[in-house]
Parts: structure tokens; sequence; C-alpha cells
């Protein structure tokens, strides 16, 4: 993408009234008014929350709000250029209950407050495999303890991965924590019995995995 396209794009989000924003500093000094009031300011309703972690173009947050109308969904990226196209698409088809957040992972526990997110999906992440590269893995310890912090009690975690790697690495790390594995699967689409809404909505990028045959794992649990 052309930085002259880019630049169009970032202007664009900035006109968006389903697109957010904050800067670092107005997140870690807790300025940020949606905190604690995502339902009630933006979404007016009391439906259950769902965060899309490093969400992309955004298309799975926005097909996910599609096919569940009575659910909020907030894509988060750093990458605002990227989601820029899935909240144009929501703009455009007045889906209401999704919207953007533009800003890094690791600031999460401050733009959500405690308990106030009912579900997590990670989607098809960078497994960051090499081993300096640890801590930038989105479900390393330290991420973990962000989620908890914003979970709900009997909040969920999705892990949905083209990567062996990540799914083996989260796998371990969970059972090693003790940590709650609702369900876990090698080859989603090869297997019966795989959740429908992890097979029924598909990413650009997993279309083309697809394609090339690589197997697609998914991964749903608690953090205790």
């Amino acid at each position: 993408m052309g930085s002259k396209n880019k630049l169009k794009r970032f202007k664009e989000n900035e006109t968006f009234p389903n697109v957010f924003q904050p800067t670092r500093a107005a997140l870690v000094s807790s300025n940020f008014e949606l905190k604690g009031r995502w339902r009630t300011s933006f979404f007016k309703n009391d439906n259950p929350l769902v965060l899309e972690l490093g969400c992309g173009k955004g298309e799975y947050s926005v097909a996910l709000a599609q096919k569940y109308k009575n659910r909020n969904f907030i894509g988060i990226d750093i990458k605002g250029a990227r989601f820029w196209r899935g909240a144009k698409t929501a703009i455009e088809e007045k889906i209401p209950n999704v919207a953007f957040l533009r800003t890094q992972i690791e600031l999460i526990d401050y733009a959500f407050s405690e308990n106030e997110v009912d579900e997590i999906w990670i989607t098809f992440p960078d497994p960051q495999i090499k081993y300096k590269r640890t801590k930038h893995r989105m479900t390393n310890i330290e991420f973990l303890k962000r989620y908890k912090h914003i979970l709900k009690p009997e909040g969920v975690v999705n892990l949905k991965t083209d990567s062996e790697f990540m799914h083996g690495y989260t796998l371990g790390l969970l059972h090693g924590a003790g940590h709650e594995v609702l369900y876990a699967n090698h080859n989603v689409y090869k297997q019966e019995g795989s959740p429908e809404e992890v097979t029924s909505i598909q990413t650009f990028y997993e279309s083309q995995y697809l394609e090339q045959n690589k197997p697609i794992t998914y991964i749903r649990f608690k953090i205790k």
C-alpha cells in the first residue's frame, strides 16, 4: 500500500464514528473516556462485549457482528490503515454492533475495565517463533494476565491460527499453568464437531492458507 493511500485511510478513519484512536498517554493516564463504558456510551445496550485482537483488515470482526447481532464486537489493531476496510464496510452496510480501536495489544487493560469483556478472539497472530520474540507472543503469560483482568470470571479466549508452533506453545502453556482448555483441534476443517462460528467465518489470509492445504488450528480456553 502506497504512503498516499495510507494517509488517505488515516484521514478517513478520523471521520468514522466507529473508530477510536486514543493516544498512548491518554490510555496510560486513564483518560480514555470509553474505558468501562463501551456498552453504555458507544453501543447503547447491555449485550456481551467481544474483542478481536490483531484484527488486521477487520473482516472477522465485521462477519461476527453480522452473524451475532445481539453481541458487541471491537476489532483492535495498531495498524489503522488495515482496519479502515472493516470500519468502512460496517458504516456502508449499517452494522451498528462493531467498532475499531487503534492501540497496541499490551495496552489493552488501559482501554477496558476489570470484568468488562465477555470474550476474546485472537485470529492468526504472528507466532513470533524466535526465542527473543517470546515477549510479543500473544498468548504468553503476561498477555494472559492482561486478558484475565478485563475478562469476566466466566469469560473465554479463542485462538485460531495456521501455526502449529503457536497452537502447541499455547496448549503447553495453558496445561502447565492449570488453565481450563474447553476445546482444542489441530485441523478444524477436517475434523467433525468443530464449532460453527470457527469454520463459517474466514479471513482473507485464512482462505489463502486453505487453498495451500494448511491446517487451521483452534483452541478455546478459560484463564484461571
